[in-house]
């Protein structure tokens, strides 16, 4: 199951020739198919028309209310979530605190004795 297939010896290529036929007669074809001539100079081209300026946001009150709305509610939302990690740190300080004043007490207890 796991030795390699070998092919036949009569499909097999001998050594000195290929499976692979060399590429002959192969013509490039030119990148373009226009005739330059070097003694024409070109003509340059048109200048753009300056297109009409405007501003690029055109606000209006309701989507000034609308911003304002959405700027309060992402202050909001982004204050209650910073205070209530502050207060899960605050939390976890105290209570290590209380932990190592226990363990402390725990710890001499014997040698008051």
């Amino acid at each position: 199951m796991f030795t390699p297939k070998i092919p036949p010896p009569d499909t097999a290529p001998t050594p000195g020739t290929s499976l692979v036929q060399p590429l002959t007669g192969i013509t490039h074809t030119p990148a373009c198919t226009c005739h330059h001539n070097p003694s024409v100079t070109p003509v340059p081209a048109p200048a753009p028309a300056v297109p009409v300026s405007r501003p690029a946001v055109q606000l209006t009150p309701g989507s000034l209310l609308v911003a304002a709305a959405g700027g309060t509610a992402m202050v909001l939302i982004i204050g209650t979530v910073l205070v209530s990690m502050l207060l899960a740190t605050a939390i976890t300080a105290a209570s290590v605190a209380i932990c190592a004043v226990v363990l402390r007490s725990l710890l001499n207890r014997p040698n008051n004795r």
